[in-house]
């Protein structure tokens, strides 16, 4: 059985009338969804996200398999620029009470319950994915590929900074090599 969700996504499964077996449900996920969450690196984005359930007499296992982009600014020259995403992730969901569990990817839901919503999780998963660091790479020959115009500001900035140097800074110095 094949689900694909269009522009509003609705992340909820209903489980309780699903027989044992395989399920798959492709999500795309764009800057709507994302902007639910308190991320500004993940403001405009499209990820496309296939979701396998299996489902078992007493737990269900969501394989999640991602790709998409990503815009983010660049740290060095402020200028937008796209980073790839690419994951899988295995998220285990068990019936009864709430347990300890060493494991991030193990939910206890209660008996009972009928539906899981995966947003968080379809959020998560992506999130860890983007790079704490974001700047354009550099080319084949280790130049960078940021603007050119914004690294000419910032070299200048360099120079200006190991020109003029501080008084208050001389004198700490100096009170230091006495």
């Amino acid at each position: 059985m094949r689900v694909v969700m269009e522009k509003k996504v609705d992340t909820s499964i209903q489980f309780s009338g699903l027989a044992t077996g395989v399920y798959e449900y492709d999500y795309r996920l764009d800057s709507t969804f994302f902007s639910r969450f308190e991320n500004d690196d993940l403001r405009d984005c499209e990820v496309d996200y296939r979701v396998k359930l299996e489902r078992k007499e007493r737990l269900l296992v969501f394989d999640f398999n991602f790709s998409g982009q990503v815009k983010v600014e660049c740290d060095r020259c402020l200028k937008m620029m796209e980073v790839p995403v690419k994951g899988e992730q295995t998220l285990y969901v068990k019936f009864g009470e709430a347990k300890e569990s060493d494991d991030e990817n193990v939910v206890f839901l209660p008996e009972g319950e009928s539906k899981i919503d995966l947003a968080q999780w379809l959020y998560e998963f992506v999130a860890i994915e983007v790079p704490i660091v974001h700047s354009h790479p550099d080319d084949e020959n280790g130049n960078p590929t940021c603007d050119p115009e914004m690294l000419k500001y910032i070299s200048e900035g360099d120079s200006v900074e190991q020109q003029d140097s501080d008084p208050r800074w001389d004198a700490l110095k100096a009170l230091k090599d006495e």
